[in-house]
């Protein structure tokens, strides 16, 4: 293959989905239209039922199922994930957009919601701070959905009921769903039945296909069109049951919205939020579905398609989006290779709006209702959600205290509690140093010293392990005052083994060096060992180097001889006096010594 150029390969790793066309196959092909096709049964009527979620029309969910979904393809890291309209940014959509009383106010305000999301995730992924989200634990999505499935729940009774909303728009969107529950009025039977309808013929098709095994069938489509059917012959709408109505048999256009600085300002927030909601769910499922194909996953690439994915669609009116799970499922099952399934997954759904985009006007919503309904209660994992609480009190706060503040504040804040939880809780576990003492056995061997052992007052050796950064520097003062508390009078030389210690900055230095001048002035003489290049060069940069002697200091290097014991024979050889357990009565040479790992 001749060599690519430098401008080439910068174009195919920005634009995954062109590198994977050099080595695409008739296989390939076949495997991403298979693909494509199952997931476009599945994303037409579930992006109508997302779009209802957040008070939207259904056709813009649809318009964000094309746009989205192919622009997200064509830049994603992932081969299999499909990007769209989903369960979890629909819901946090709805609290963030919830407030506007009119369709086309919450329409402009989701389509500048979606630039502000794509703006924040491209920030993200320019940053380089894509694989800061491994630091977020998984505990945050799987309290965020435990929370916004029985918010889901709630929220579509009034649907499946056929009640109407009612309360003020500027309240908490909970306080509207049990206003409107309390208040509402009776229950309409005929819609109640048509969404009951639908959750039965749901149900029954899953049976049907786990009996048949057919795990393709698109059940929610096959179910929608069967309503649609019903309710066109029946004359449902007539009798009260409202429908989702007209829909543009049109492909999305370009088209403006309002830069309002307010807005902006107002919508903030909760664009953070969603964000950073959108990349977890993204970056997970990425890694869950490259796990199974053994395919490497560049997390800032993945930052970047999200933020490009929203930008882009914002631009076509589209609401915001993510990584879908339940399509990305469908995608790997069905075949899909390349990152071509969900281009061609945009094209299907595209084609199925301008042929049959005018009968979507006698979808029940009580159905799509009931098709939400059994979404969310799939959302929750129960083996999943068990399994984080009782793992440690660590996920346990994190799961309960995001889920309770999707209940007590709002969906979009409870996402930014559990990330700031995340980064509290963590920040203190990677400021944890270790210290360790070491001791010279009778037979020469440097080990981990335990209870029972002998430690010579002449020479004492310790190691540190972690990150030597500001957050380890309450950990590290305190080993080091544990440290010059081991000082006896006899004492004459102190080995500081530094190989496991990673990533110094200015704090830990300072504390290096401070110990260093402490135990120095109390005629203690200091070596250090296992100095790795990187640390090497701190010291020079911060004076630590011009300090210490050129045989205090001995950096790691590839020899039979470890700088740790070379640094201990030094000491030796500093001590001219040995003490009655000393090894060398027993060894007679320092060479012997050998280090037990």
């Amino acid at each position: 293959m001749a060599a690519t150029s430098p401008f080439m390969t910068g174009f195919y790793r920005r634009v995954p989905a062109f590198d994977a066309l050099r080595t695409y196959s008739f296989a390939d092909a076949r495997g991403d239209l298979l693909g494509g096709l199952s997931v476009a049964a599945v994303a037409v009527p579930q992006a109508m039922a997302y779009a209802m979620i957040a008070g939207l029309p259904a056709e813009y969910g649809l318009y964000t199922a094309i746009v989205m979904t192919a622009v997200g393809a064509i830049f994603d890291s992932s081969r299999q994930l499909i990007n769209g309209p989903t369960n979890a940014i629909s819901i946090a959509l709805l609290s963030a957009i919830g407030g506007f009383e009119t369709v086309d106010e919450k329409v402009q305000a989701a389509a500048l919601l979606g630039a502000l999301i794509g703006a924040i995730q491209l920030t993200i992924s320019f940053a380089r701070l894509g694989d800061l989200t491994r630091f977020i634990s998984h505990s945050v999505i799987v309290g965020f959905t435990a929370g916004a499935s029985l918010l889901l729940v709630l929220d579509q009774l009034k649907n499946l009921l056929g009640q109407k909303a009612v309360g003020d728009v500027h309240q908490h969107f909970l306080v509207r769903v049990w206003r409107s529950l309390r208040e509402g009025g009776d229950v309409h039977l005929p819609t109640l039945l048509t969404g009951l309808s639908a959750i039965a013929l749901v149900l029954l098709f899953r049976w049907a296909k786990s009996k048949l095994r057919v795990p393709l069938f698109p059940e929610f489509l096959v179910v929608v069109v069967i309503m649609a059917a019903a309710t066109q012959q029946l004359g449902l709408a007539e009798l009260g049951v409202k429908v989702v109505g007209k829909i543009p048999v049109a492909l999305p256009s370009a088209r403006t919205f309002s830069l309002d600085a307010a807005l902006i300002r107002d919508l903030a927030p909760s664009a953070l939020a969603v964000g950073l909601l959108g990349l977890l769910e993204a970056v997970a499922m990425s890694k869950a579905l490259a796990a199974v194909n053994r395919q490497k996953l560049d997390a800032n690439q993945q930052c970047f398609s999200e933020g490009m994915a929203n930008l882009v669609g914002s631009c076509f009116g589209c609401m915001p989006g993510s990584g879908s799970l339940t399509r990305s499922a469908i995608n790997q099952q069905a075949g899909a290779r390349t990152q071509w399934a969900g281009v061609i997954s945009a094209a299907a759904v595209a084609t199925i709006v301008v042929l049959f985009g005018g009968y979507a006007q006698f979808i029940p919503r009580s159905a799509l209702a009931g098709l939400l309904m059994l979404t969310a209660a799939r959302m929750v994992n129960l083996r999943e959600l068990r399994y984080h609480v009782r793992a440690s009190s660590f996920d346990a706060w994190i799961v309960g205290t995001t889920a309770v503040a999707a209940f007590a504040i709002s969906i979009e804040f409870c996402v930014l509690i559990g990330v700031v939880m995340s980064f509290m809780l963590a920040v203190p576990r990677t400021g944890n140093m270790l210290l360790t003492e070491f001791v010279v056995a009778a037979d020469g061997g440097v080990h981990e010293r335990v209870a029972e052992d002998h430690v010579c007052g002449r020479i004492l050796i310790f190691g540190l392990e972690g990150e030597m950064f500001f957050g380890s520097a309450l950990s590290l003062d305190e080993h080091f005052d544990g440290m010059e508390a081991r000082i006896l009078p006899e004492t004459k030389v102190m080995v500081l083994r530094l190989k496991r210690a990673r990533n110094p900055d200015a704090v830990g230095m300072a504390l290096l060096e401070g110990v260093i001048d402490r135990l120095t002035a109390r005629g203690v003489r200091v070596i250090t060992c296992g100095v790795r290049s990187e640390m090497y060069e701190s010291f020079e940069r911060c004076g630590i180097a011009r300090k210490l002697a050129p045989e205090q200091i001995f950096r790691e290097s590839a020899v039979r001889q470890t700088s740790t014991l070379l640094a201990i024979r030094h000491a030796y050889e500093l001590v001219t006096e040995p003490c009655p357990a000393c090894p060398r009565r027993v060894l007679g040479r320092e060479s012997a010594m050998y280090f037990v790992i």
